[in-house]
This record gives C-alpha cells, sequence and structure tokens, in this order.
C-alpha cells in the first residue's frame, strides 16, 4: 500500500514536490523531536551524553527502562510551570499589540498608491536588513535609565524620574513587538492587496457606514490574513530566547531561558526535553483549534 501510494505521488505533477516537503519534515523536524521525546523519557546520568539508556539487553531479554518522572516534575517545580505561564502571557500581549498595531499599518500600505507600496514595504523590511542580535542590543540604549526613552520624557515634562522599564516584562514585550510586527504585517499585506474594494462600494451603496462595512465586509474577509500574521508571532514568541535574555534579565521569566539554564548549566537534559516537548504540544494545541474555527468558518461562510 505505501508503494503504490509513493508511486502515485511521484507521477502526478505534483507528487515530487509533496514528497520533498514530507522528507523534508522528517528528516528536520519528526526524527530531532523524535530523540527529545526519547531523551525525555529517560533519567539524568553522569555520563556522556548525560541521560540513561531506555533499555538494556542482557542476551536473552530486551528490558525497557521508560520514565514519566519528567514530565511530573514540570508540575511540581514552580520555576517551569511560572516559566510557561510568563512565556504564554508575554506572547499573547505581543501577538494582540502586532494585530492592533499591524492591521492599519497593512491597510495603510495595501491601499496606498501602487507607486509608493513598494517604498513602504521597503520601511517594514528594512530591520531585517540588520543583526536580530544587534537590532535588541540597540534597545538597550532606549530603554536603560537616563536612556534616549527616559530622556524624551524628562525633557517633555512628561515624568520626573526614571521609568525603569529595563529588565521588566514591558522591555521584553517592546522588544517583541518591534521584531515581530512585520511577520504579522506582510502576510495580512498579501490578504489586503487582493481584497476587492468594490464589495466596500456596493456595502456603501445599501447605506452601511464605513465602519459597519470594515467590521462586516473588510474584517471577515481578511481574517486568514490575521490567523496566518498571529501564528507567525505567536509561536516563535512562545520560545524566543535573546530578547528575554538581553532586555528582561532575571527578572522576567520565560521558558526559553530556562531550557537553557537546564541544557547547559544544570546538564539536566531529561527535564529540559520534557519541557521542550511540553512547550511543542503547548503552542500545536491552540494551532489545531484555530485550524478547526477556520474550517468551521469556511463552511458557515460557504
Amino acid at each position: 500500500m505505501a508503494s503504490t501510494l509513493a508511486a502515485t505521488l511521484l507521477s502526478s505533477r505534483r507528487g515530487p514536490l509533496i514528497v520533498a516537503v514530507f522528507a523534508w519534515y522528517l528528516v528536520f523536524f519528526l526524527v530531532p523531536f523524535a530523540l527529545v521525546v526519547k531523551i525525555s523519557l529517560a533519567s539524568v546520568a553522569d555520563s556522556v551524553p548525560p541521560f540513561s539508556d531506555l533499555s538494556s539487553w542482557d542476551g536473552s531479554v530486551l528490558q525497557l527502562q521508560l520514565s514519566g518522572a519528567n514530565y511530573l516534575r514540570l508540575l511540581t517545580e514552580p520555576i517551569f510551570v511560572a516559566s510557561y505561564i510568563g512565556s504564554l502571557r508575554i506572547a499573547a500581549i505581543t501577538t494582540g499589540l502586532c494585530i492592533l498595531l499591524g492591521y492599519p499599518l497593512a491597510y495603510a500600505v495595501a491601499t496606498a498608491r501602487p507607486a509608493a507600496r513598494s517604498g513602504l514595504l521597503l520601511l517594514i523590511t528594512i530591520p531585517f536588513w540588520t543583526s536580530f542580535l544587534i537590532r535588541i542590543y540597540a534597545w538597550i540604549a532606549i530603554l536603560k535609565d537616563q536612556g534616549l526613552f527616559d530622556g524624551l520624557l524628562a525633557w517633555s515634562g512628561m515624568v520626573s524620574g526614571p521609568l525603569h522599564i529595563m529588565n521588566s516584562g514591558v522591555a521584553v514585550t517592546i522588544g517583541m513587538v518591534y521584531c515581530y510586527l512585520p511577520f504579522f504585517v506582510l502576510p495580512l499585506y498579501a490578504v489586503l492587496e487582493k481584497f476587492d474594494g468594490t464589495l466596500l462600494e456596493a456595502a456603501s451603496d445599501l447605506g452601511s457606514s464605513a465602519l459597519r462595512s470594515f467590521w462586516t465586509v473588510t474584517l471577515p474577509l481578511t481574517l486568514p490574513g490575521v490567523a496566518a500574521g498571529a501564528v507567525l508571532v505567536f509561536v516563535p514568541a512562545t520560545g524566543e530566547y535573546l530578547i528575554p535574555k538581553i532586555l528582561g534579565g532575571a527578572v522576567t521569566l520565560m521558558i526559553a531561558p530556562v531550557l537553557w539554564d537546564s541544557f547547559f548549566l544544570a546538564r539536566d537534559w531529561p527535564i529540559a526535553a520534557a519541557a521542550t516537548v511540553t512547550l511543542v504540544l503547548i503552542v500545536l494545541l491552540p494551532l489545531a483549534a484555530l485550524y478547526r474555527a477556520r474550517a468551521w468558518w469556511g463552511t458557515e461562510a460557504a
């Protein structure tokens, strides 16, 4: 059956492309993820690598030594629970702010004159020309005490002293929104660019106000772009390492720095692997719910 399916795929026009995509996922996602799952079921050992074998062979019987203790530790150790909650909270706030800021921006670019769109898109993508690390370090000079942001607020008379933004969740959120906003704007712009403006004209002719036309026509038809942009922001923001490490310090708990410390400082690979598997499942569940919601939305629209 498998050989028949493979032959059918290869004989179709898109078959080789589908096989290549599945092969890519198999080699670069499924196999590494299976290795992480394997490590998560092991125990810490004083060896290289620092985890025990999952099986042993005494010459006649194969014995499996699987343990779920690492997953139980995730529920009992406060640092992991707090870091998961912190990651999801900051990722959700970042996604929400990117939607609020990115939708008007993408709409403005999509409705601009065709000659100006290329320049506006260039301004959005220019930050990608600079190293991600350098861009994050630049925010230290802006957000630190007596930095550029504090200086502007003090000069305007809005504050009388430093706001102490650095090493806080606010600094992490600002850095996240700055870095991930283009990931929301670009897929939404691709949807808005293809939006049929005559639908708004028809709604206006029927007496609909501009605000009502937006809520009943524009927003529902552009929700696929909003969903795609939200996923592109939420998923990497949940596992972000550099931004909370540089701008958040030790005060802001997120799961990626905790995983780094578990892997490379504590050398507790099994608990770190279990935390990684749990993080993947936590991220996949909202994505599955979003997929079902989009399928339901498409069925209702039909």
